[in-house]
């Protein structure tokens, strides 16, 4: 606006310049309890929040705790658990697989911590379940290693499970990169496969802790539970359309059993086996179920866009996404 304008061509420009400055303000957002006006940057929309932290500090929080006998504080869980010993107990060296497990919790909560994952669909569905899995792990280790294998423990491990569930659930309805399979799907369905089992044994060893002895049908009820645990397994297999970590991981469980009940049991040998043909059958059935949904989307490729992310993950060596 110069000296020379007219009056009414003054009250123009003001006008202009107002109308401006409002549009200006409405696409800003108010940041502080100032006011003042910011837009929403990528740094912001990156940032780590209580989700990403929640997930770093229960993957921690989980593997420490075990540690506490080492300090005098509680007994070790093995010692808890040789005390109510059972038939479907596992044997010992079956337990060295917390070691991978552990790692495989701590590569995830690195991997979905990482600014180039805090805004992935698939990770903001797994992050409080994991995390959710990851407390119920420490507080279960640390239950049992100041009273025992009660049933506060298998509440706390059922908890456990449920977190797994859901996870599981998200992760057999998406499509996942590369890097994603090995950092999300592969760590949290070989923890799920195990936290099965480990629950099945879990209220075993609780019945024994509280005086409920099956005497002589005991053989025969521990081989209906790992049958009915294996047809379970099965089931949730076929609804994943297949799932390699989950499988192989309860195919060591079943190992495990069989190598320390199956050897004292002929009931119990005979069902970790017919549990094993179950799990075989369970992932071979998922993997067709899932060959049969991309041959259907391959007929229809219209429908692609509307059935995104439920055909499961791909092979680790596929393309990134």
């Amino acid at each position: 606006m110069t000296i020379c304008q007219a009056p009414e061509d003054r009250l123009d420009t003001i006008a202009l310049n107002a109308t401006e400055f409002l549009c200006d303000i409405a696409t800003r957002k108010p940041i502080g309890r100032c006011g003042k006006m910011a837009t929403n940057t990528l740094s912001q929309r990156t940032a780590l929040n209580l989700p990403h932290l929640a997930v770093l500090l229960t993957a921690a929080l989980q593997i420490l705790t075990p540690l506490l006998p080492q300090i005098g504080i509680g007994e070790p869980i093995g010692s808890r658990s040789l005390a109510v010993r059972t038939l479907i107990t596992p044997a010992g060296w079956a337990f060295s697989i917390w070691g991978a497990l552990y790692l495989g919790a701590t590569v995830f909560a690195v991997f979905q911590a990482l600014p180039a994952q805090r805004q992935d669909a698939l990770l903001h569905h797994l992050r409080w379940p994991a995390a959710g899995a990851f407390l119920g792990n420490a507080l279960w280790a640390a239950y049992t290693q100041f009273y025992g294998l009660s049933f506060v423990s298998v509440l706390i491990i059922t908890f456990t499970l449920t977190c797994l569930i859901v996870a599981y659930h998200a992760l057999s309805n998406a499509t996942v990169s590369r890097s994603a399979w090995w950092c999300a799907y592969l760590p949290l369905s070989a923890l799920a496969a195990w936290l099965t089992v480990a629950t099945t044994v879990n209220i075993a060893a609780s019945l024994r802790y509280h005086g409920v002895e099956g005497g002589a049908a005991a053989p025969g009820i521990g081989a209906a539970v790992i049958v009915i645990a294996g047809l379970i397994a099965a089931i949730v297999l076929v609804r994943g359309r297949g799932n390699l970590p989950y499988a192989a991981v309860f195919l060591w469980a079943l190992a495990a059993i069989f190598a320390a009940g199956g050897q004292a049991s002929g009931p119990i040998a005979v069902a970790t086996s017919a549990a094993a043909i179950l799990i075989i059958s369970g992932l071979i059935a998922g993997y067709r179920r899932r060959g049969m949904r991309l041959v259907q989307l391959q007929v229809e490729p219209e429908s692609v866009a509307d059935t995104q992310g439920e055909l499961g993950p791909p092979s680790p060596f596929a393309d990134e996404r």
